[in-house]
């Protein structure tokens, strides 16, 4: 299969472009950052909760009470925690291909601080999606509306017709475990808000929005070199996964190794997380370079977004085949939850193949 090549907007600058482009971004993502941060704290999310959260974490009636309140908060909390994660992201992977042009002690000293932030404030979000995927998944493969506090006893070994019954308790099931998790996923980004690790981060950054640590050589050095070279990454990493296979609609082979006792990740799915962080990389590379006017590469938006679901399904069938694992569950529990582990090994299969349809398209942007 021919290897896709990236191509730069037509509205490339002809020019150089020297540090002080890199600077201007690193300075409005910090602006950014600060304000969203100041934002989060005047919506009432502060860390002045924690040590009451951590208390409520210790019973797991109490856990769901946290989880509630998480849910009842402000949508301005939310957008503002969103914003933050937003900007150290794009400041940690602008950190990431521009390395040579930064102090390198300084860059490396803030980069796993920002990944470290980014990682804790996106967990309870991220558990809350789950649980919201596998619950509608459940409700799709068994006809339910929905599932009731409290299922009927399972008899035997599953039946015909008996999903449904299976499904009411393994839906049960995953409630009670990621709705822990995400409590105790909420505890530790109210813990890491409050804690000096943060607020040596967010003081770097206020020192980042006025004063970039760019190297002397950077005032006179081409961002655009390293810029492409985020892009052949991307591309390298491209032509290493197996798209032909990708390509052919219900080929089963995010369900190899499917049945394996190994609680590792499948090691398949290594490689398409790896290319979506590239991904990432490229786009903020290209915020760079030409600003957010830029015009918008229409595939790999839809790559990405591909990407994204694959994610997410790999994560959640991961989280079915870890409930699935609890010890002394019903017949028809575990059969529901290895049904919804397939059903979601078949979304990141779905995944797979739009991408590989996205990615072989001809470039198309919009102004």
């Amino acid at each position: 299969m021919a290897q896709q090549h990236l191509e730069p907007p037509t509205d490339s600058p002809a020019g150089p472009m020297s540090g002080d482009a890199l600077a201007g971004y690193l300075r409005a993502q910090a602006t950014e950052f600060l304000r969203s941060l100041r934002q989060h704290r005047e919506n009432g999310t502060d860390a002045g909760t924690t040590a009451r959260a951590k208390q409520r974490t210790e019973s797991r009636a109490e856990s769901r009470d946290v989880s509630r309140a998480g849910e009842n908060g402000s949508g301005e909390s939310v957008d503002a925690a969103r914003a933050l994660r937003r900007s150290a992201r794009r400041i940690s992977g602008s950190l990431h291909t521009f390395r040579p042009l930064l102090d390198a002690e300084w860059s490396e000293g803030m980069r796993p601080e920002l990944a470290w932030l980014s990682g804790t404030l996106a967990r309870e979000h991220a558990y809350a999606a789950r649980l919201e995927r596998l619950i509608g998944a459940l409700n799709r493969l068994s006809g339910a509306a929905g599932f009731p506090a409290h299922a009927g006893q399972d008899t035997g070994a599953p039946a015909k017709g008996s999903l449904t019954v299976g499904a009411a308790k393994a839906g049960a099931l995953l409630d009670r475990q990621l709705t822990l998790a995400r409590t105790r996923a909420h505890s530790a980004a109210l813990q890491a808000l409050g804690s000096s690790r943060f607020h040596a981060v967010a003081d770097s950054v206020a020192v980042l929005a006025s004063e970039v640590p760019l190297t002397p050589a950077a005032t006179t050095a081409d961002l655009r070199p390293l810029a492409a070279a985020a892009t052949d990454r991307l591309t390298d990493a491209v032509a290493a996964l197996p798209l032909v296979t990708a390509g052919h609609p219900y080929n089963a082979e995010a369900l190899v190794h499917g049945l394996s006792a190994d609680t590792a990740p499948h090691p398949q799915d290594a490689p398409w997380h790896q290319v979506r962080l590239l991904l990432r990389l490229h786009r903020y590379a290209c915020e760079v370079l030409y600003g957010e006017d830029a015009p918008i590469d229409v595939r790999l938006l839809r790559a990405g977004q591909a990407l994204n679901r694959h994610r997410d399904a790999a994560e959640a069938a991961a989280a079915a085949a870890a409930a699935a694992r609890t010890p002394r569950i019903a017949p028809a529990t575990a059969y529901a939850l290895g049904v919804l582990h397939a059903d979601q090994r078949h979304e990141v299969e779905a995944a797979r193949f739009a991408f590989q349809q996205n990615w072989q398209k001809e470039t198309v942007r919009t102004p």
